[in-house]
């Protein structure tokens, strides 16, 4: 029983939204609750506008000695109000309490609006029950449907129905009232007399519409709620991972599965910075993790900045990937563009910190290019992407070479001709070593070495 009742109430009000909502997350429901107070002060704006539009516009059926024409002042006193409320919600400070004041203020400006018609027009009061200015409170109460919060659009029809039946009984019980009342139809909508099951409907129209709406605001309300937290989080994981992995986790169509993956022609790019290890174990913890940061917030713009993906840190290491998170045709071009202006970022940090009376810091630059395999590693509980293949191995086999090399940046030959090929026009001088023996790599390896 408690299931079928639970299986129903998410039929009708959606998902529930489990667990406190972190700071963050409701941070950005408010700023959005905040536009939303900001749209629906310019749409009041706008009825004001249009509804002085309207009436000054219109031909005036009354007649010139009527005692009371209360639709300027209506809509001045309206027009006054809706500024108020325009400048704080533009100011973000818009207490609820302010809110509802304001709802109830809408209603209670069109009903005296509408009350005051028999007297402008100088007919009993049964007269302004038929006026048709009552459709407004839809418009009224759809209203507050901007701002996603079911409580505002029921006050909102509450207000109208409480104030329709308040209209409804000072027609009926004012001096002969209930003298008009009739059940003939015909009677009704041919003369001022009163049909209570007209009147009865209207009521009846506005409460309906107001509940189908608060339960369309129920469920938009914890979908928008579910979709910022969601939003939220996919921020907080692109800071985790690069973009385009976490693009691809929050935009898969299906649920990504270990053991997934697709083979990929790519580039991959090693930085290093030399001599880490041993300051590490000489600087203080804080200067160290400082150290680290500063550089790795450093070369990961360059690498970012030329469509290279960061596909983890180790340590002082920095493995980044170009086509192989997302696919492109000249991802060798791009990484060796990537190397150039890595190599002069090193330079330009290391200089900083001699002026700053800090030790200079040298950043070693490798890549390898080849078929790749791309994919989700790990388990269903833990996964990773990652890349593997053979210019992986490699580049981390030439990472150490480098030192033999006595060089900051190092690629394969082949990988420079096929940059060339992907329209790479070196900016640099690259000086050809070939027959070179790499530890770990059977036979030679032809490499091209940076030069400033």
């Amino acid at each position: 029983m408690i299931g079928m009742w639970t299986a129903i109430k998410r039929t009708i009000l959606g998902d529930k939204i489990d667990g406190k909502l972190p700071a963050r997350v409701q941070a950005a429901i408010a700023r959005q609750q905040i536009q939303s107070e900001i749209l629906i002060a310019w749409v009041q704006v706008f009825i004001v506008i249009t509804f002085s539009s309207l009436y000054a516009l219109s031909p005036k059926t009354f007649s010139a000695d009527a005692m009371f024409a209360p639709v300027p002042y209506a809509l001045l006193v309206y027009g006054l109000f809706t500024l108020l409320r325009l400048t704080l919600a533009y100011w973000g400070k818009v207490p609820a309490w302010f809110i509802a004041l304001s709802v109830v203020a809408d209603m209670a400006l069109l009903m005296f609006l509408i009350w005051s018609f028999h007297i402008q027009y100088q007919q009993p009061p049964s007269f302004y029950l038929k006026a048709p200015t009552l459709l407004y409170v839809f418009i009224f109460i759809a209203l507050r449907a901007l701002r996603f919060e079911a409580t505002y659009v029921l006050l909102a029809g509450a207000s109208a129905a409480v104030g329709w039946l308040i209209l409804l009984g000072y027609a009926v019980h004012l001096e002969d009232g209930m003298a008009q009342i009739t059940r003939n139809y015909v009677e009704f909508t041919m003369s001022h007399k009163i049909l209570l099951g007209a009147e009865f409907d209207k009521v009846i129209s506005i409460v309906v519409v107001t509940l189908i709406l608060a339960l369309v605001i129920v469920r938009a309300r914890r979908l928008l709620i579910n979709s910022v937290a969601q939003a939220t989080a996919a921020e907080d994981l692109s800071r985790f991972f690069s973009p385009e992995i976490a693009a691809q986790i929050t935009h898969s169509e299906s649920w990504i599965e270990p053991g997934t993956g697709e083979g990929r022609q790519a580039a991959i790019l090693h930085c290093d910075l030399q001599g880490f290890t041993k300051l590490s174990m000489e600087k203080p913890a804080n200067e160290v993790i400082s150290l680290l940061a500063e550089y790795q917030s450093r070369m990961v713009l360059v690498i970012q900045k030329h469509g290279g993906t960061i596909d983890k840190f180790l340590g002082d290491g920095i493995l980044a990937t170009f086509g192989a998170a997302v696919t492109t045709e000249c991802y060798a071009a791009d990484c060796l563009r990537a190397m150039e202006d890595l190599d002069k970022e090193a330079a330009a940090w290391s200089e900083e910190r001699v002026a700053e009376g800090k030790d200079p810091m040298t950043v070693r630059f490798v890549s390898a290019a080849g078929p790749i395999i791309f994919g989700a590693v790990g388990d269903s509980s833990r996964l990773e992407y990652t890349v593997i293949g053979e210019p992986v191995n490699l580049a981390a086999k030439l990472d150490k070479h480098a030192k033999d090399e006595k060089a900051t940046g190092v690629t394969t030959r082949e990988m420079l001709e096929l940059a060339k090929e992907q329209g790479y026009a070196p900016q640099t001088r690259l000086e050809p070593r070939e027959g070179r023996h790499v530890d770990g790599v059977s036979g030679t390896v032809d490499l091209a070495i940076f030069r400033a």
